[in-house]
């Protein structure tokens, strides 16, 4: 597995520990350079929101990855995390549905999310 679905799969695993809801992986190199890999998922609460976020960022780092930055603060309802070739975006649920990022960006391949939580 290549370092990217590397990050994919410990990202999702990170998020589904903490219950996450609805997490989305899109491919995107095709479509955009900002990066290969989006990962979306939303909390019910803020609370949820930021222990996945903490999740996340223990365990990339446990592993050896750690985030070129970090747009959003506690209390955030929508918190990006950018590791070069994969940004990771959480949001509450109302935000989720209104900024939609899965709309956005449909031109990406969207791939199944059950291959990283195996």
């Amino acid at each position: 597995m290549n370092k990217e679905l590397e990050m994919v799969r410990l990202a999702c695993k990170a998020m589904d520990e903490k219950k996450a809801i609805d997490i989305k992986v899109i491919d995107i190199h095709e479509v955009s350079v900002i990066a290969d890999y989006f990962v979306i998922a939303s909390g019910s609460n803020l609370n949820q929101v930021q222990a996945m976020v903490d999740n996340v960022e223990e365990q990339l780092g446990r592993a050896g990855y750690e985030p070129k930055q970090v747009e959003g603060t506690r209390g955030s309802n929508w918190i990006l995390m950018d590791y070069g070739d994969l940004i990771i975006h959480v949001f509450d649920e109302e935000n989720r549905l209104f900024y939609d990022l899965e709309r956005i960006w449909r031109d990406g391949k969207e791939v199944d999310v059950e291959e990283f939580l195996k």
